[in-house]
Order: C-alpha cells, then structure tokens, then sequence
C-alpha cells in the first residue's frame, strides 16, 4: 500500500522532472519528462491548437485571438509544473514569433505569464534540434531530417551522429495556407520555387527522408489505417516514396472528412493536411528518398539529448529502455542481465550467424523477459505482446519491434500459436525463426531459475557438435524435471541439434 506521500515505486529514480514548452506557429505543447535520460519517457503531454501562425504571411502580425489563447496555455502549463514538482523548465519559440512584427511583444507577455526565459529559436537553430531528435532516435540514421511546423520547414542532413547545415523555409502548414490565399496550387508552385536548388533537398538522394512534425505524423496516421497496418506506433513507420506520393495526392484531391480514421485527427489540423502532403510531394519529387521515415523525436528530445554530458550520449537508447523496463518490472532485474550473458554463450556455441544490430535486439529481448510476471498466467504472453509492441522504445524500426513482442509471447505461451499473431506479418522467415528460438530458450532459462539471479550462470546450455546440452552442478541436481527435459527437447529440435542433460562434471 502507498504511504500518501509522493513516492512512486513505477517510476525510475533519476532526478526531478524535465519540462519543455514548444511554442509553435500551429501548436502550444507542455510535455514533461519523468527526468534527463537517454530514453526519456513523458510524465505529461498536453498540446492547446492556438494557430499562431495562421495569418503571419499576409498580416505580418500575431493574431489578437491567437496570442490570447497561447497565454492561457502557458499561465495553465505553469501551474501544472508546479503541481509535478518540475525542477527545470526550457520555453521554446519558433516560427511564428521570429517572424512577427509583434513576436517580440508576445514574448515579453509570455515570460511573465510562465515565468521563465523564452528561448526564441533562429531556424537553423530549429533544424539542429531536430537533426538532434532524429540522431537520438534512429539507430545510425542516415538521410535528411525534415521538420514541418505551423510556420516554417527545416531540412537537414544526418548520418550516424554527425549532421550537416540547417535550412528553414517558410513552408510550414499555416504559412503556406496563408501565403497562397487557400489555393493549393499556388502552394504547390510555392514549396517547388522553395525547394529549387536546396542542398538538402538533393542529398537525400537513394537516402531516406526522416519526416518530423504533427501534420506529416497526421499523415502518417491515416496512411497506416489506409493500408490496415498491424501496428499502431508512429515511431520508425516507414512508407515507400512511390505509395507516399500516391497517398499524399490522394490526400491533396479528396476532402478530409473522406479519408480513413480521419476521427484520429484534430479538426483544426485537418484543413493543413493537404499543405503538408504537397510539400511532401515536393520533396519527394526533388530528393528522390529511399524511404519516408516518420520521427515522433524532433526538437524537444533534440534539446534534452544536447542536455545530456558525452557518456549518457552515448548510450544506446533501446538497451537502455529496456533496462529501465526491467528495473521497474521484473522478479528480479539482476536475473534479465545474466540472461543476456547465458544467451550469449548459447548462441556463440550454435554458431549461428548474427550481426551486430540483431545481437543488441536480443540482448533487449532477454532484458524485457519478466515485465508481465505479474498478469495472470493465461494472459501473460498477451501482456508481454501488447506492452512491447506499443512501448516506447526508440532506435529500431518496426520489425525489431515486432521480434522483441514475438519472443517475449513464445517465452509465455510456448511455440504451437495460433498463427493469427498480426505482429508476424512485419518479421521475415529469419526473423520469425530467431523469435522462436529465442522463446524457446527463455522458457528453459524461466524453469531452471524461476527467474532468480545466481542459477544462470551455474547451468551452462551450449551446442557442442550434435548435441545441446545442459550442465547442472551436483547440488542442484534435484532441479531436473520432465518439464525441464521436455522445454529442452523443443528448443534442442529448433536448433537441429540432440538434446542432453549431464549432473556435475
């Protein structure tokens, strides 16, 4: 039972709460971070649609209701801040505000409502934080960063963690609305003049095109229900620049209402869709892309990953939330570690070939084996399967994503399933059968140990020639059970391998 306080056994232990406020030419948004980590994870999210932006292009002025309405937002995200005990509070401006003849008095009115320095982002500026979301977010991404707000678009070149200079052009949604009166043509001959001859646009060539922003996720949204996708995360959704050109024409020649779960979608945000598509288009059209690649990360998790010192930096984001995973969830977290090492012997002795990427994906496998221990048995694979699915976790892309889900459900519900898994579509053969095997092994690790640390290291299982065999010492030959032998037996048959078990030696 709770003590009243504020003591929350769920949450991690790494420091006071981390707020940003983004105010943006379409949006004013409070997300509150549980702290400074390499996989923050939001406390709070709450975005007010305040359209700054909506008449800047023509008027060269804030909008009197606009401005009104962004206020409110702050003076509410104040009191909220203080209620969540947030320790650090960074306000951010963008487009609208640097390009308003009144942007400067709106920042004067809004220090003092939210009670902190704004910091009004040049738009170079603004591509860096978003270059820096994307590098935080994406596993050695490798193409062209594009940040469509309310007011302005920022394109910027990424590989690993190096990024190139930033561009910003004023052709966010609202901006581009505004500038060609509601036409869509005149928009689309706007963002093709605006793109012409821009570096970034051009090297993003046989690359992808990392799409950030609310509109382009909007997009995204609708594409997936389109296409009855099997996976609901935006993060690391991928489309291919062919169906990303025939969906955003479709977007531009339709009305809104028509379109799949367009319920999913603001009704303020609907009117910009067809902005955003044809800029889309555009890009497509002019940087030729691998693939569109959409981010959930942009400018806010770019600022908290500059926030970071050098070695927290560097720390691999999806091991690290499947960490955090495992300390707030599992039995026994010291148990999921030494899973990663048995595993690592088992399969140094299979010989079964792995890169570096799919080494890292089980290693994340094995840290997230027990976070459903607490479901009733029936149900804890579709726990495990639900959770990991929809988890928060960065830095690797939809089939990854499905794997982690996959193994952790055969480590639950063993390996005869009734194939009507959705999450199977997004695995290859390899894939599926890594899964299994993995599941397989789990389940023999999960009867030796009950997942309790110091059994592990003691019960070596490794494949010597033909045979898969498994060492118990002699005090703890009593473990040994049918259960065991059989759990063996099914692993031993994935591997192509006899299986053994030897008492002491």
């Amino acid at each position: 039972m709770g003590d009243g306080g504020d003591k929350a056994p769920g949450r991690l232990v790494i420091g006071p709460p981390v707020a940003i406020v983004d105010i943006g030419s379409n949006s004013v948004r409070l997300v509150v971070y549980e702290g400074l980590t390499r996989s923050p994870t939001p406390l709070f999210n709450e975005k007010v649609l305040c359209g700054l932006g909506r008449s800047v292009a023509s008027t060269g002025q804030l909008a009197e209701e606009a401005v009104a309405k962004a206020l409110r937002a702050l003076a509410r995200f104040r009191v909220l801040c203080g209620i969540m005990k947030v320790a650090e509070i960074h306000v951010l401006a963008t487009a609208a505000v640097r390009d308003a003849a009144n942007g400067q008095d709106f920042l004067a009115k809004a220090e003092a409502v939210s009670g902190c320095q704004i910091k009004l982002l040049a738009g170079t500026r603004e591509a860096e934080l978003s270059a820096l979301g994307v590098i935080s977010g994406f596993h050695r991404p490798d193409g062209v960063v594009g940040d469509l707000g309310g007011g302005s678009l920022e394109l910027v070149d990424v590989k690993g963690s190096a990024m190139g200079a930033g561009v910003s052009l004023r052709l966010g949604g609202l901006a581009l609305q505004d500038a060609a009166g509601g036409s869509l043509k005149k928009a689309q001959k706007i963002a093709r003049e605006a793109l012409a001859g821009i570096d970034q646009a051009e090297a993003m060539r046989g690359r992808n095109f990392y799409a950030v922003g609310g509109t382009w996720r909007a997009l995204a949204t609708l594409h997936m229900s389109q296409m009855g996708y099997p996976l609901h995360v935006m993060h690391s959704y991928t489309i291919t620049p062919r169906d990303a050109m025939d969906f955003a024409s479709m977007v531009e020649r339709v009305e809104a209402g028509t379109l799949d779960a367009i319920d999913n979608v603001s009704e303020a945000r609907r009117p910009l869709l067809a902005y955003g598509a044809l800029v889309l288009e555009e890009i497509i059209r002019r940087g030729k892309p691998k693939a569109i690649v959409i981010s959930a990360l942009g400018v806010r998790e770019g600022l908290l990953y500059e926030l970071l010192d050098d070695e927290s930096r560097a720390l691999d984001p999806l091991l690290t939330a499947a960490a955090e995973f495992n300390e707030l969830r599992a039995r026994s977290p010291a148990h999921a570690e030494e899973l990663v090492a048995w595993m690592d012997d088992l399969f140094h002795s299979l010989h079964l070939d792995e890169t570096a990427d799919e080494r890292r994906v089980r290693h994340a496998v094995c840290l997230v084996s027990d976070i459903s221990w607490r479901a009733h048995p029936d149900y804890r694979g579709e726990q495990a399967l639900g959770l990991l699915a929809q988890a928060s976790f960065v830095s690797l892309d939809h089939a990854e994503r499905a794997f982690i889900a996959l193994a952790n459900y055969f480590r639950h519900v063993g390996l005869s399933d009734d194939g009507n898994l959705r999450a199977r579509e997004l695995l290859t053969v390899r894939m599926l059968d890594r899964a299994r095997i993995l599941g397989a092994a789990m389940r023999v690790a999960y009867i030796l140990s009950a997942a309790m640390p110091g059994v592990l290291p003691r019960v070596p299982l490794r494949a010597v020639q033909q045979r898969l065999t498994l060492r118990v010492p002699l005090d703890m030959a009593d473990v040994s059970s049918d259960r065991i032998a059989n759990r063996l037996r099914q692993l031993a048959k994935l591997v192509g391998r006899e299986p053994s078990v030897v008492t002491g030696g």
